[in-house]
């Protein structure tokens, strides 16, 4: 048999970026795209709480929440945000590295179970960092229902992978 010593593996980590998956160089401010839908269920609320510990009534008591304004349980402002991040993932397709700041977010309208959510992402700023090899992108982030009434919105920061110097 063959040892080799622990001190002599060199295991090498990457992110699973695909060739398809853009790099900081490759948007341009004012850029913009929509997420294809995704529908919020009422175990999405259950289990949101169940995660977050958020039991408040008004997300999962079908009789306290008719006495509400609102009629019927409403989905937690942080599992729209969260799903709608998710949403982001794919569209636009980027070489993301860190989610690095919320400047600000605005819970404009209920999201009920059975709505359909959509991440609208446009780009606002960016701003090489990292000596060249990352940028932050600046991005106005809007969730839509399926009436493209704004339900949440705001400006967010990521930190995205620069294409490497010599490749095009």
């Amino acid at each position: 048999m063959f040892f080799v010593p622990q001190s002599e593996i060199r295991i090498e980590i990457k992110m699973s970026f695909t060739p398809a998956h853009l790099y900081f160089d490759d948007v341009a401010v004012g850029q913009e795209w929509t997420t294809l839908g995704r529908t919020i269920t009422e175990t999405d609320v259950v289990n949101f709480a169940g995660v977050s510990g958020d039991y408040n009534p008004i997300h999962v008591d079908h009789q306290f929440a008719a006495t509400t304004p609102y009629r019927k349980p409403i989905a937690h402002g942080l599992l729209v945000f969260s799903i709608g991040s998710g949403l982001s993932v794919q569209c636009p397709m980027i070489r993301t590295q860190a989610f690095t700041t919320v400047r600000e977010w605005h819970f404009r309208a209920p999201v009920f179970a059975g709505d359909t959510i959509r991440m609208v992402s446009k780009v606002l700023e960016k701003n090489l960092r990292g000596r060249g090899r990352r940028g932050e992108i600046v991005w106005q982030r809007t969730i839509v229902n399926q009436d493209g009434k704004v339900v949440q919105e705001g400006v967010l920061v990521t930190l995205v992978e620069a294409r490497p110097a010599g490749k095009n």
